[in-house]
């Protein structure tokens, strides 16, 4: 029988974790955890994604700020913010909504946050960290981080002897996802549009990760009997079945079909979507712990 992971369950769990951890931190040291959103501009899909993340900070118990800035604000502008928000000491989670409008540069502004604040984990030195093993020194990009928890969840924290494949080398999830797997002890294969057979390196995965945007494409004989499948990809695609121009979403992996191979699958919506927010929050408080000189704890 195929186990499908409830990510929201997941996530909550971790947000519970992230609550006490908070509420330990400010007991033990006054230390409130903060956590500072900028978003620039009126895209509707970032403004969404923002409120989330502030409402989840503010029921985690963190002190959250949003910075709302115009579509046509500056370079310099938003650079200076940066500046002030790394300065600000009751600041421990700087985060920039992206993308930015077409006129910015959203690279120098990321690189210009402190990596010691830079929840989201995009920064050169934490991906070098990362990539490096120092897993308790980093922030870990939160997609790879929380489809990690997944990983730990099932194989449990060392994954010796277990081959994983990964569909997708870009630096927001295919690399970090390789290396959070290799840190675990797992054989890690990196696959992806130039990789000859794909299908028969993802055969031999006992754990699938697909990071490609590519709707439904890993299929069921991609899928080792038994494999742990878990599909990061979040495309529309046509649903005419609901009306017209309506659509639905879906993984990177065919689920109805690889549902019946895989011994452990996550659902799309519903598997790691959720787990993105969580593990910003877990981000925020290993932030905080480790700006008062506090061991952080693990999600």
């Amino acid at each position: 029988m195929t186990t499908i992971i409830d990510g929201k369950q997941v996530a909550a769990s971790v947000i519970e974790a992230v609550k006490d951890a908070a509420s330990s931190l400010l007991q033990e040291t006054g230390v409130k955890v903060g956590l500072a959103v900028v978003i620039v501009g009126d895209d509707p899909a970032s403004h969404t994604y923002v409120s989330a993340k502030s409402r989840m900070a503010k029921e985690c118990g963190f002190t959250s700020v949003q910075h709302t800035l115009p579509a046509e604000t500056t370079q310099e502008e938003l650079a200076a913010l940066v500046k002030t928000l790394n300065e600000d000491p009751s600041v421990n989670g700087i985060l920039v909504q992206l993308p930015l409008p077409k006129h910015l540069k959203s690279e120098p502004i990321i690189q210009s946050i402190l990596p010691e604040k830079d929840v989201d984990g995009l920064h050169v030195v934490n991906a070098g960290k990362l990539a490096t093993g120092d897993l308790e020194g980093g922030l870990v990009s939160c997609t790879p981080a929380g489809a990690m928890v997944f990983v730990r969840r099932i194989h449990g924290e060392d994954l010796s002897g277990l081959n994983a494949v990964v569909i997708g080398r870009s630096n927001l999830f295919g690399k970090p996802m390789s290396a959070l797997l290799l840190a675990a002890n797992a054989t890690v294969t990196t696959a992806h549009s130039r990789t000859s057979d794909l299908a028969a390196v993802c055969r031999n995965a006992d754990i699938l990760v697909a990071a490609v945007g590519r709707p439904q494409m890993v299929k069921a004989e991609w899928v080792k009997p038994g494999a742990t499948v878990i599909d990061v990809g979040i495309n529309r695609i046509p649903a005419p079945d609901k009306g017209e121009g309506k659509t639905r979403l879906v993984g990177d992996v065919a689920f109805e079909e690889c549902a019946k191979v895989a011994g452990v699958i996550t659902p799309v919506p519903g598997g790691v979507g959720p787990m993105t927010i969580a593990m910003l929050m877990a981000n925020t408080v290993i932030a905080a712990y480790r700006s008062a000189g506090r061991k952080p704890p693990r999600f």
